[in-house]
């Protein structure tokens, strides 16, 4: 942490903050999530720091209370593509054989359907609820996991300490816990950055298609779909949850690359 770059410093603090502000959205959002408390787009006033959206609630609260739906979605998803895709991956990886080849073809197949066009075919015959855009977009996003997973998983095979870990006749579950996925953590936990950040723009563009986050609740790609015919008039309700979006991606980017550095033992820089 002493040789922390400034870089790393910044990320670390902007997604603390908006993770922070997630966590405690109750209590630091001025009013509901739902309440109308003035006018149709009120400019920015010490009683609506940020405005008012097009029926007249209070922006940051629903900001707020959108960056906590966001957020929650995106990390649920991200935790159950890595989960679901790492744990198939290296399994593939060490069983090989038809296990290997029936686990990539599927995942193939799957890959060849464009994931948006997959995810509003889904979702325009299921129930549209929060457990469900978790479920959908976790299974997706884990065929890309996969692949990453089973590509590490097959070099990291082939070394000779996992190959002594056979021979003491250990069963898949030691090799790919103990031996596998303690050696394949950095370029997981840079992909898992990436990942993370796909989640945040995948949920908002379902939103903003009408498929994702459902009213009265509050996302960031929905209050962009509320107010975007503000700005035509110059009012920039929709533009603040897209500067969100954005500074959230650089952020945990940001911090990803520095947890790569800092992991890696290819790093040629300063970490």
């Amino acid at each position: 942490m002493k040789n922390i770059p400034i870089s790393a410093v910044i990320g670390l603090f902007f997604t603390a903050l908006y993770f922070l502000a997630a966590i405690f959205a109750p209590l630091l959002a001025p009013y509901g999530v739902g309440e109308v408390v003035g006018d149709v787009w009120e400019p920015s006033s010490s009683e609506y720091l940020l405005g008012t959206d097009n029926i007249g609630r209070d922006l940051l609260s629903r900001m707020i209370y959108g960056g906590r739906t966001t957020i929650f979605i995106a990390t649920a998803a991200t935790a159950l593509s890595f989960i679901l895709g790492s744990v198939l991956g290296f399994f593939a990886a060490v069983a090989g054989g038809w296990v290997d080849q029936a686990l990539s073809r599927f995942v193939d197949l799957v890959m060849s359907i464009p994931t948006l066009i997959f995810a509003l075919v889904v979702l325009s015959v299921a129930p549209v609820t929060i457990p469900m855009l978790i479920i959908v977009m976790g299974l997706l996003d884990a065929t890309r996991v996969y692949r990453l997973a089973r590509a590490v998983a097959v070099d990291i095979e082939v070394m000779d300490y996992v190959e002594a870990a056979r021979l003491r006749g250990e069963k898949v579950g030691w090799i790919i816990f103990r031996e596998i996925l303690p050696n394949a953590l950095s370029p997981l936990i840079a992909e898992m950055g990436l990942r993370f950040i796909f989640m945040v723009l995948f949920v908002s563009t379902l939103s903003f298609l009408g498929l994702g986050v459902q009213p009265p609740e509050a996302d960031w790609g929905g209050i962009v779909k509320e107010n975007k015919e503000g700005i035509v008039y110059g009012i920039p309700a929709a533009l603040i949850p897209a500067f969100a979006i954005a500074t959230l991606a650089i952020s945990v980017n940001l911090v990803a690359d520095w947890v790569l550095n800092r992991t890696t033992s290819l790093k040629g820089g300063r970490g």
